[in-house]
């Protein structure tokens, strides 16, 4: 399977399901995600949020294409940025934790791994920009159709734990330490279940070029 995995922009926001790109359950406080959807304007303010982060934060987001398709997405932010944060009855988030909003995969693509992929992503940024924590709002009683909110249990399967539970939206937590351990063991699974990824080694840079490796752990 071919597959690759690509940071939100503004240019391929577009590739998000239809009905997520004109989302705004948690970029708007609801009263104003109401006005918006009156107005017809939720796909600009989708667009101004997304914007807003990439410009004062950085990446909120990774798209996995398959075969050149869009085949699933994941979205977060820190939580003074998401509104709806402070409606949950199980907030507010940690201060010192990412708010991960939105996992979905592509129907036609489900059982492949790509969730675990995407939660994999995040792991991976967000470690590596000294984030401490990542946390969620699960869906515990998730409906047939993809909702705004991540089924907890999905949540649970890659490593989340549960901080405050609820009957319906609890709110779980990743330690990135831990999640780097867990990383792995996904990087591992990935392999067995895609096939191991070859990439060309690039041509060794001339003597006087070369600067030593800096050994870094991630």
């Amino acid at each position: 399977m071919s597959w690759h995995v690509t940071a939100v922009n503004l240019d391929n926001l577009g590739d998000l399901p239809k009905r997520c790109r004109s989302c705004v359950f948690w970029e708007l406080a609801p009263h104003l995600a109401k006005q918006a959807e009156d107005f017809g304007t939720t796909e600009l303010e989708k667009e101004a949020w997304v914007s807003e982060i990439l410009l004062e934060w950085g990446s909120c987001g990774k798209i996995v294409y398959v075969r050149g398709a869009p085949a699933g997405y994941v979205m977060y932010a820190p939580p003074s940025a998401v509104p709806r944060a402070t409606e949950m009855p199980t907030g507010p988030v940690s201060a010192d934790a990412v708010l991960l909003t939105t996992l979905q995969v592509m129907p036609e693509f489900a059982g492949e791994g790509l969730g675990r992929m995407l939660a994999q992503a995040v792991v991976k940024d967000l470690t590596r920009r000294g984030v401490k924590a990542v946390e969620a709002f699960g869906e515990a009683k998730p409906g047939g159709e993809p909702g705004c909110i991540v089924p907890a249990d999905f949540l649970r399967s890659v490593g989340f734990k549960t901080v405050r539970p609820h009957p319906r939206w609890p709110r779980l937590r990743m330690e990135l330490r831990s999640g780097i351990t867990w990383k792995e063991d996904v990087e591992h699974a990935l392999e067995q279940l895609l096939g191991t990824i070859t990439i060309p080694m690039q041509p060794a840079a001339p003597p006087a070029q070369r600067i030593p490796a800096r050994v870094q752990a991630i």
